[in-house]
């Protein structure tokens, strides 16, 4: 049988207590939260403590960078913007710049001689507002690194004074530059490049250090900008000096070899180089009027050497004499004028080449004896003519010539060509006041050489030869039997020299 526990608490039993010991555990309880106050007060006060010094320190660090605080490259830990911009500030008062030049020593510019100094622009107060002092107790552990603009100030004046009063920037100091030219050097033509020198464009090194100084650079190098000296106006890379090498090297190269019958004369680029000019260095100066007159002069006496018009030649006649014949419209004589144009041509481009001069007349042949052996004899003495064809005879008659008592109607001697020749024709002498002409004579055969002189028929003298020129004598002419006249008249060619002596 199951035995049912009844849900009734047990009678209690009170165990008596003594006074004594329940004193004791009332005091016990009161020294407990005695002292549990006192440790809540101890937190408050020193939560309080700790809020009032995070506060002052906070403060602080509005007035102060943070611990670990660099500003351009100054320690700025607990410093106010003030001390900071007194450190940047001390930092520009031995501010100095190196100014290094061309060909020069280094000079410095110090930052007292330009009134040198920092002007605060309110870039450090700036960045300590941006700062959160409440954050001081991260910055405990970091470092923060800032660059700010330092503004400066210094005296532009005072500055080109020191600009001008540098050795770089002193005349006597300076050399010019020089422009690349075109000189002959080992046996050609080169171009010899240009010199820098180290004349100062004063300007542009002002700029250039002002610059400097603005970025407070420690030096600056003038030869860094192109533009801080003066440059040659001509340099190695010129085109127009290409142009005269390669002009020169055409002069030097042509070869103009002229001939005169068996005699050969050179022209060659060693005395064509002769006619150039070099100044004291070997630069090559360009005239071309200079060297054209040294090509003219060239043809002159190329002219003076071998022209013949104008000598007097010695002829060996048929007769047996030994005659000087002066000779004006006959000859070699080489056309000066367009001699020059062509050989200017021939020495600009290079030419190589053997030729004749350009002639303005030629003659039969070259050498002493340039009539060579055809030719037309006139002896005015044994009146008596001989038509010499490769040294052979192929015509001879006797003539009449000029009455030699007449000066006016005196044949000349000297040495023609035919002018022309017609059939018929009408030979006229001087026009009179009344429009008509002192003669007037019909002819069969007309052959002038010597402006109205010239050979022709004459069926009106009795004979030819002997000494009927000496009281019949013609005015000027060369006057023949009409059949011989005739046949001359057949024969007779442009280029024969006539040759006319006494």
């Amino acid at each position: 049988m199951r035995t049912i526990k009844s849900a009734r608490p047990g009678s209690v039993v009170y165990v008596p207590m003594d006074k004594s010991e329940f004193r004791s555990i009332i005091f016990s309880e009161k020294k407990k939260n005695k002292i549990k106050k006192i440790v809540i007060l101890i937190i408050l006060m020193l939560f309080v403590i700790g809020c009032c010094m995070y506060a002052g320190i906070s403060y602080y660090y509005s007035y102060h960078f943070f611990y670990g605080t660099t500003i351009n490259g100054i320690d700025s830990s607990n410093k106010t913007a003030y001390e900071v911009e007194q450190e940047i500030a001390g930092k520009k008062d031995n501010y100095t710049i190196q100014v290094r030049a061309r060909m020069q020593d280094p000079q410095a510019i110090t930052g007292k001689d330009i009134d040198y100094k920092y002007v605060s622009s309110g870039a450090v107060l700036q960045l300590l507002k941006t700062q959160k002092s409440w954050e001081w107790i991260g910055s405990l552990f970091e470092t923060k690194n800032y660059m700010v603009q330092e503004e400066t100030f210094f005296s532009r004046e005072k500055l080109e004074e020191q600009v001008n009063s540098l050795n770089c920037a002193k005349k006597e100091n300076q050399i010019a530059p020089e422009n690349a030219y075109v000189s002959f050097v080992n046996s050609e033509f080169t171009i010899v490049p240009e010199t820098e020198g180290n004349e100062l464009n004063t300007k542009e090194a002002y700029q250039m250090i002002c610059r400097a100084i603005d970025n407070d650079a420690a030096e600056v190098d003038l030869e860094s900008d192109p533009k801080a000296y003066k440059k040659a106006d001509v340099t190695k890379e010129s085109s127009e000096l290409q142009n005269m090498v390669n002009t020169y090297k055409n002069l030097t190269k042509a070869n103009i070899t002229y001939t005169f019958g068996d005699e050969t004369v050179t022209l060659d680029g060693n005395t064509i180089k002769n006619w150039l000019q070099f100044d004291e260095k070997g630069q090559l100066l360009q005239n071309d009027e200079a060297f054209r007159q040294h090509v003219v002069d060239y043809v002159a006496q190329l002219a003076a050497d071998h022209d013949t018009v104008g000598t007097e030649r010695q002829f060996q006649t048929t007769s047996g004499r030994t005659v000087y014949v002066y000779g004006s419209a006959y000859g070699w004589k080489i056309d000066q004028d367009k001699e020059v144009a062509q050989l200017m041509q021939e020495i600009q481009s290079g030419t190589q080449t053997t030729r004749e001069p350009v002639y303005s007349m030629r003659a039969n042949a070259h050498g002493i004896n340039d009539l060579g052996d055809t030719y037309i004899e006139v002896d005015l003495t044994e009146q008596y003519m001989w038509y010499y064809q490769n040294g052979n005879i192929i015509f001879q008659s006797e003539i009449v010539s000029g009455l030699p008592s007449d000066p006016d109607r005196k044949t000349p001697p000297g040495i023609f060509t035919l002018n022309s020749k017609s059939s018929p024709s009408v030979l006229r002498g001087e026009m009179t006041a009344n429009g008509t002409y002192s003669y007037e004579q019909p002819v069969t055969y007309w052959m002038p050489f010597n402006g109205g002189i010239g050979f022709h028929d004459a069926d009106w003298q009795p004979y030819f030869g002997g000494d009927r020129y000496l009281t019949g004598g013609s005015h000027g002419c060369i006057n023949l039997p009409p059949e011989n006249a005739g046949q001359l008249y057949s024969l007779i060619q442009y280029d024969v020299p006539i040759i006319c002596f006494y």
